[in-house]
């Protein structure tokens, strides 16, 4: 069922915008903002007829809940993410082999927006995550995702194993990101055909089910006193190793 919410910064209003004008229901602006940017998404709103109001910084701080907006707000109509079912749908329709990003027990929207990030650039065609103990699309995810939160298909499953075992069920290989035994080099690791990257939260990493689901494991070979990177960063690293391969 839709619903409404709030989103901000140019990029996920123009992302949302491009999308789904449809549902776009109103837009605030801040009046001391004048540029080729802020004119450039006006010139798009105007001709869908949305309303546009015009706010002082500190009102636009309040309507946002948070000063990073770059002096665009809009209240925006929300379809929930996806559910398992529309996920099998989703690659039932698939024409290319499945690059899938699979992310357990995220609960930081700023980890799960630059996920989002990387993923789209990587290629990522959808992002999964389990319903319970993981953040879903906020309004400080679409911000850092810049854009990412509405390009990129975003499910959210009941049971997250379950869903691994269906996807390899399809033929698709989960590879996930472990620090123990037995992980292999992620440099050494064909991550070319259908594959899900699988990625757990920093610190406690996959939850046991989750990674006794996954067909490889895999480390990110690391120089320096640090022992792990920020899951965003990982994700990154990962997803990119695989963009390479895939090209190749």
């Amino acid at each position: 069922m839709a619903k409404n919410v709030v989103i901000y910064g140019l990029h996920s209003v123009q992302a949302y915008l491009d999308r789904q004008p449809e549902g776009v229901l109103e837009v605030f602006l801040l009046k001391s903002r004048d540029d080729e940017r802020l004119n450039n998404l006006i010139k798009a709103l105007r001709p869908l007829g949305i309303t546009l109001q015009w706010r002082e910084r500190a009102q636009l701080d309040e309507l946002a809940g948070d000063s990073h907006h770059q002096g665009v707000v809009a209240r925006v109509r929300e379809q929930a993410p996806g559910d398992e079912h529309a996920l099998m749908d989703f690659l039932d329709a698939l024409k290319a082999p499945p690059f899938l990003l699979l992310l357990d027990n995220i609960t930081d929207p700023h980890n799960l927006g630059a996920c989002l990030r990387s993923a789209d650039a990587a290629g990522v065609q959808a992002v999964i995550t389990p319903r319970d103990k993981s953040v879903s699309i906020t309004p400080v995810v679409r911000k850092v995702a810049v854009g990412a939160a509405d390009s990129l298909p975003f499910f959210q499953v009941t049971n997250l194993a379950r869903t691994m075992g269906d996807l390899r069920e399809r033929g698709i290989w989960l590879i996930g990101t472990a620090l123990e035994e037995g992980a292999k080099s992620l440099y050494e690791t064909d991550l070319k055909g259908p594959i899900g990257i699988v990625m757990g939260a920093e610190g406690s990493g996959m939850r046991r089910l989750t990674r006794e689901h996954c067909d490889h494991l895999v480390y990110i070979p690391m120089q320096g006193s640090v022992e792990s990177l920020n899951v965003s960063v990982a994700t990154g690293v990962t997803l990119f190793e695989a963009l390479r391969q895939r090209r190749g």
